[in-house]
């Protein structure tokens, strides 16, 4: 709120201008010539949502993940004057011809009974896999991109079968492009770990590690690893990752699952010449579980790692500032968002921002980084909740039970400690 003060129009002696006259009743009085009241101008400071990643700076956290809302030219453009911090591409491979899609390749579950359609969606499931593009139309675009928009930041995902020379081609070509990051895709559950790609290599530690030796002994650009949920421990693959020379970890990727079956067909969905296949699910139902994955990541970095030189990105299910205010609690430097573009679309980005600032506000945090990382302190191990309530109890109980000598009487709390021991 805007305070008062008194300003003075004049700027001659401040003295002679309060001056003393004599009205014709011989009074004095002091003159108001000279004075007005004005409004201080006391703008508030908005919160700044502006994040540096791996020395990239992005206007805020918002990252398109990637996937149909990175895959051409057009749709990325769109993502960059809608005002998202960065966007990743849809991953891209050296032959783009052993990519071959179908159609339907989505399927929705929505919060009412088996086929309806008038609940929340609330999950998402596809079969889709990488970008079908031939890999030198995809460059081109990249190339572009970075000459239209040279201060945004484009990030290339990546992915090859398990040969290094392939691997070198692809890092080397994309390189050449501009791009500012490359994230690897080890965790795409369908399709492409037939052919010893995507989760193939991220549920294999051995594999992984190799990989990633690859993978950073030629990039030159900061790498992110994109890990797969449908693993036991999360925190294993990411700590070989980063072991191995990456410089983030970006989780999580989508969940094995099947959608559903149609009662009345009998047939699983989403359905393709009456078949299906196991694919990957998405959007709100899978944010607890991103949330918790994220966690464990994020332990392990914190009590590993030197959290300065290394990123976390967090991905599941954000719809809403709120949900990205989530992840960096949990120690997130930016928050990736697909599934939540496919459903609201490009201008869902200035809702986020606006709600995540509405957050910041309430707390008085100025950046990201003030309140990155501050709920990891509050989990700990079931064992530890049950020694923190063990005592919680015995404290109130002492309380209860009033005063234990005439001694421990006080004088500022003597009502107080009176009431503590009435029993009615």
């Amino acid at each position: 709120m805007a305070s008062l003060n008194f300003t003075q129009i004049r700027s001659r002696n401040p003295i002679s201008d309060l001056t003393l006259t004599r009205s014709q009743t011989g009074l004095a009085r002091r003159t108001r010539v000279g004075f007005k009241v004005v409004a201080a101008s006391e703008s508030p400071v908005e919160p700044d949502l502006s994040v540096t990643v791996n020395g990239l700076h992005m206007p805020n956290p918002f990252v398109i993940g990637s996937g149909p809302p990175g895959t051409n030219y057009t749709v990325m453009k769109r993502a960059f004057d809608e005002g998202w911090g960065a966007v990743i591409a849809k991953t891209v491979s050296l032959d783009a011809a052993k990519v071959i899609n179908v159609t339907p390749r989505y399927a929705r579950l929505r919060a009412d009974s088996n086929g309806s359609a008038k609940g929340q969606i609330i999950g998402w499931e596809n079969i889709e896999l990488i970008s079908d593009r031939p890999l030198e139309t995809m460059l081109k675009e990249f190339k572009q991109l970075k000459e239209e928009y040279p201060d945004r930041i484009l990030i290339a995902s990546i992915m090859e079968e398990y040969n290094k020379a392939a691997w070198e081609e692809l890092i080397d070509r994309v390189e050449q492009t501009g791009v500012d990051a490359f994230e690897i895709n080890f965790s795409c559950p369908h399709g492409m770990p037939e052919r010893r790609m995507g989760a193939a290599v991220g549920q294999d530690c051995a594999l992984l590690e190799e990989v990633c030796g690859w993978i950073n002994a030629k990039a030159t650009i900061p790498v992110w690893a994109k890990m797969t949920p449908n693993i036991t421990d999360i925190a294993q693959p990411a700590r070989v990752a980063l072991k191995s020379g990456c410089e983030g970890i970006a989780a999580i990727n989508t969940i094995m699952s099947v959608m559903g079956i149609d009662l009345k067909t009998l047939r699983p969905e989403p359905c393709v010449e009456g078949y299906s296949t196991p694919g990957g699910y998405s959007s709100k139902a899978v944010h607890p579980i991103a949330l918790g994955k994220v966690l464990s990541i994020a332990k392990m970095m914190k009590a590993e790692f030197n959290d300065a030189d290394y990123s976390l990105s967090g991905i599941g299910g954000v719809e809403t500032g709120g949900d990205a205010a989530e992840f960096i609690l949990l120690g997130a430097n930016s928050v990736q968002v697909c599934t939540g573009v496919m459903m609201h679309g490009y201008g869902l980005v200035k809702k986020l921002c606006a709600e995540l600032m509405d957050f910041m506000k309430l707390h008085n945090f100025s950046s990201i980084e003030d309140f990155r990382g501050a709920s990891l302190p509050y989990f700990t191990t079931h064992t530890d909740l049950v020694r923190r309530q063990r005592e919680a109890i015995e404290q109130r109980k002492a309380v209860k039970k009033g005063l234990q000598s005439d001694k421990d009487w006080t004088g500022d709390g003597f009502v107080k400690e009176t009431e503590s021991m009435v029993s009615n």
